[in-house]
């Protein structure tokens, strides 16, 4: 297991370390999506931001999406009352997975939504408030139902929003973390990480790292 089991129940976690205010540069973007809804798509611009706050690995797909695509499809998924078909037509877009559909949904509506994140889906796990996947990685559809319904379950208990629950866990869980967050990381993983906002930090090889890459290019 990745991170220790709280040794209270996750109301109590919850309630002492609850987290109502957002950070301020996810704030600022969700004030600029706010008009989405209303109008009832989001433009390819917004799109890539969104996705980027989430993580800018992919962007290299994103970037495939057609303006007509991305305003077709967010047509589509803000129409339907669909929580599955939501995630469905967002994941038919190129370089979404159901993380960052995740993602954009917070985004648009941080009452009703949280982001599935590793670290959240870990400590739900720990706590048993979520019973597959212990590792939190390659999410089903199916389990970001129970993630959202874990979220707003708790979101209703204490008053706040699914995005205040989600947020709480994610930086519980750092407080928390024993070893190491990803099964088996890879270099993409260990050189991109997601702030408390979303948005990524670079992490730079060690030196020990650059020094044996130089002497492998030596003996090479």
């Amino acid at each position: 297991m990745a991170v220790r089991r709280p040794r209270v129940t996750l109301a109590t976690l919850l309630r002492r370390e609850l987290i109502r205010q957002e950070h301020a540069a996810t704030a600022a973007l969700i004030r600029d999506l706010a008009g989405v809804r209303a109008r009832g798509c989001f433009s390819r611009v917004e799109f890539m931001r969104m996705c980027r706050w989430k993580s800018p690995r992919a962007q290299h797909l994103w970037r495939r999406n057609s303006t007509a695509r991305v305003r077709a499809v967010s047509r589509a998924m803000l129409a339907t009352r669909s929580e599955r078909r939501r995630m469905e037509l967002l994941t038919s877009l190129r370089g979404v997975g159901i993380p960052i559909a995740s993602a954009i949904l917070t985004l648009l509506d941080p009452r009703r939504y949280g982001v599935l994140d590793i670290r959240v889906w870990q400590l739900l796990f720990a706590v048993r408030s979520v019973d597959a996947n212990r590792r939190g990685q390659g999410f089903t559809i199916a389990q970001w139902e129970a993630y959202l319904s874990a979220l707003r379950h708790y979101a209703r208990r204490l008053g706040v929003s699914a995005r205040a629950i989600e947020y709480t866990l994610f930086e519980a869980h750092r407080r928390r973390q024993e070893g190491t967050l990803y099964a088996a990381p890879t270099q993409a993983a260990r050189s991109a990480r997601r702030l408390p906002g979303g948005a990524p930090v670079r992490v730079l090889p060690s030196e020990s790292a650059r020094a044996r890459r130089r002497r492998a290019a030596v003996r090479g």
